[in-house]
């Protein structure tokens, strides 16, 4: 007996993208606007960032001055609890390395607290936003960062799940112990990488 031909066999599963952590998809061009409280209208001119806390130096930068600063790109994929994948984004802004060798961090430093305009805070720890793994960006795409998406300047923390890059971050505070920020203390996973699911506390 003759074995199935290629007909009964149907086609092959497409082959999922290497880069989709676990349980995402590809959004495509579309960039989904999800954000827990309203949106500020917040002037550049009156949009500052401070570093406080456990630093040596705690030090504050205006849009004038934080522009002045050595610029650095954030090229790469990002990635939302809400299971979307974005791939290739282009982010220009500035390193949060290059503002924490300016507040010198004490010792004791292990994480940080970022807070936003609106109040909205989420915790990480200092080793995830140091060694280039962090931006203060206002940027997207060679314009300026949408409103929506946190412009004039948000946190982009690319390799954690995308609450952790605060939207209109206003400072970063350093701590010697660990914090909860909005969404922990309502349940999601204290740290948030996308590789090992690390959607909700407990995972």
């Amino acid at each position: 007996m003759a074995g199935p031909t290629r007909g009964f066999l149907g086609r092959s599963r497409r082959e999922r993208d290497p880069r989709l952590p676990p349980g995402q998809y590809d959004v495509g061009a579309d960039w989904p606007v999800l954000t827990a409280e309203p949106t500020p209208r917040i002037a550049p001119e009156t949009w500052s960032i401070t570093v406080d806390g456990r630093v040596e130096n705690p030090v504050s930068w205006t849009w004038d001055d934080v522009h002045r600063l050595p610029g650095s790109e954030y090229r790469g994929d990002i990635h939302c609890v809400t299971t979307w994948s974005k791939f290739d984004t282009q982010f220009a802004g500035v390193s949060v390395d290059t503002l924490l060798e300016a507040a010198r961090p004490t010792a004791d430093a292990h994480f940080v607290m970022a807070t936003a305009k609106t109040g909205y805070t989420t915790n990480l720890p200092l080793e995830d936003v140091t060694g280039g793994k962090a931006w203060i960006v206002w940027e997207f795409d060679g314009e300026p960062l949408p409103i929506e998406h946190g412009g004039p300047v948000r946190l982009l923390v690319p390799h954690l799940y995308f609450w952790k890059s605060a939207k209109w971050v206003t400072r970063l505070t350093l701590l010697q112990r660990d914090q909860q920020g909005f969404w922990e203390q309502n349940g999601y996973h204290d740290r948030g990488d996308p590789w090992r699911e690390q959607r909700y506390q407990g995972d």
